[in-house]
C-alpha cells in the first residue's frame, strides 16, 4: 500500500487529536459549504465508524490548478480533509507512490471499494488519434477514464478543463480534448468549472455525498445549484456602481481606481454562474478577478470562455446592459439619472465658481474706490 505525501501527519481520527477537534473540523467543513450544524455530527459519526468516502483522483490534461487550489484550503485545511474527512487512495500529485507501486494502489482501491469509491477527475481528456495525447502507465486517458469512472458511486469532474474541455479544447482544439460529461453519456457527472474550481464546491459536494448518499441538486449542465444557481453579477461588490451608472472606460482610468464597474471592459459577471463573489478562494478577499481589477471572463461558461482568439478583444457590452438591468443610457436619448446628478453637480460648480469670481471682483473694486 501507498503513503500518501501528508503522512506523518497526526491523524484527527485517532484519540490523541481528540474528538473536540474533530468535530470542530467537521464543523467548520459543514459551514463552509452551507449544511447544517447536524450535518456536521452525522459527518463525524460516519467518519469515526471507519465511512470515510474512498476518493480516486484523475490527472489528464490540465494545469494542477485545481489541485494547487485545494492545498491552500484552510478552513479544513487539506491535511485535515485527506486525514479525516475524506480517504484519497489514489493522486499524482498528493501520493508519494510512483510506477508500478502508484498504478498498484488504483487497482487495490477501485477492487477495495468498488461502486463506493468517488471519482474525480481534473483535466481535459484527448480524443483525437486514439486519445495518444495523454497516457498514464501505458493507456490513454479514454481508457483509464472509462475503466475507473465505470466502477465509481459518484463521479466528479473539477475544473472546466474537465466539464467541458477547457482551454486544452479552444481553437483549433488540436488534440480533440473533451469533457467527462461528453465521455461520459448517460451517467450522472457533477461539473464543477472553473479556472480553478472553487476548492469548496467541491467539498460541500463530496461531503454531501459521503454523509447523505446522495447529490446536490444539479442545473441542466450538471452544475451543483449550491454553488451555480446565480450569476456573478448579482452579488458582485461592484454592482452599486452598475446600478449607478458608474463604469470604468479604460483600465488604469479615473474610474477603473475608484473600483467603478468593469461591464464596458467585458466584465461577463451578468452571464456567469459562479459564487466567486460570496466564496472566496481560499478565505482571502478579493482574490479572484473582479477583486482584483481585472473583469470576469466567464470561465465557468463554456460558451464564453476559452472561445476568443488571443490577439482579440470582444467586450460584453456594445450597445448597453441587457434589457433586465437599469439603462445607463436613456432609451430615448435623455441622460440618466446618474448623468443628470452630474451634470447638476456641475453646473453647480460652475454657477458657485461664477458667484465667487463676481464676488471678488465687486471686493476688488470697493478697495480701489476707498482713498
Amino acid at each position: 500500500m501507498f503513503e500518501l505525501a501528508t503522512s506523518g501527519l497526526p491523524d484527527p481520527t485517532q484519540e490523541s487529536f481528540g474528538r473536540r477537534d474533530f468535530l470542530k473540523v467537521c464543523t467548520m467543513a459543514a459551514a463552509a459549504v452551507g449544511l447544517p450544524a447536524s450535518a456536521a455530527e452525522k459527518m463525524a459519526e460516519k467518519a469515526a465508524s471507519g465511512g470515510k468516502p474512498p476518493v480516486i483522483w484523475l490527472h489528464f490534461q490540465e494545469c494542477t490548478g485545481c489541485t494547487e487550489s485545494l492545498l491552500r484550503t484552510s478552513a479544513p485545511g487539506v491535511a485535515e480533509l485527506i486525514l479525516s474527512l475524506i480517504s484519497l487512495d489514489y493522486h499524482e500529485t498528493l501520493m508519494a507512490a510512483a510506477g508500478n507501486q502508484a498504478e498498484q494502489a488504483l487497482a487495490a482501491a477501485m477492487k477495495r471499494n468498488a461502486g463506493k469509491y468517488i471519482c474525480i477527475v481534473e483535466g481535459a481528456i484527448p480524443t483525437k488519434d486514439n486519445g495518444v495525447y495523454c497516457k498514464v502507465a501505458g493507456r490513454t486517458a479514454v481508457d483509464i477514464l472509462n475503466d475507473v469512472a465505470g466502477k465509481a458511486g459518484a463521479i466528479i469532474a473539477i475544473g472546466s478543463c474537465a466539464s467541458w474541455g477547457g482551454i486544452p479544447s479552444a481553437d483549433p482544439n488540436p488534440t480533440g480534448a473533451a469533457g467527462v460529461p461528453q465521455l461520459l453519456a448517460g451517467k450522472a457527472v457533477v461539473t464543477l468549472p472553473g479556472c480553478p474550481a472553487n476548492p469548496y464546491n467541491l467539498l460541500g459536494t463530496a461531503l454531501q455525498y459521503a454523509t447523505f448518499g446522495t447529490l446536490p441538486a444539479l442545473d441542466e449542465l450538471g452544475r451543483p445549484k449550491f454553488a451555480y444557481g446565480r450569476v456573478i453579477h448579482e452579488d458582485c461588490p461592484r454592482r452599486a456602481h452598475f446600478d449607478a451608472g458608474r463604469f470604468a472606460q479604460r483600465f488604469g482610468d479615473e474610474g477603473h481606481r475608484q473600483g467603478y464597474c468593469l461591464y464596458k471592459l467585458g466584465c461577463k459577471g451578468p452571464q456567469t454562474h459562479a459564487n466567486c463573489s460570496l466564496n472566496p478562494f481560499c478565505e482571502i478577499p478579493g482574490a479572484w478577478p473582479i477583486g482584483i481589477g481585472h473583469p470576469c471572463f466567464g470561465c465557468t461558461e463554456q460558451k464564453m470562455a476559452f472561445r476568443v482568439p488571443l490577439h482579440e478583444t470582444v467586450p460584453t457590452l456594445t450597445v448597453g446592459p441587457p434589457a433586465a438591468y437599469p439603462p445607463v443610457v436613456s432609451p430615448h436619448g435623455g441622460a440618466t439619472l446618474a448623468a443628470v446628478g452630474v451634470a447638476a453637480a456641475v453646473v453647480g460648480a460652475a454657477v458657485g465658481a461664477g458667484v465667487v469670481a463676481a464676488r471678488k471682483v465687486g471686493e476688488a473694486e470697493e478697495r480701489e474706490k476707498k482713498p
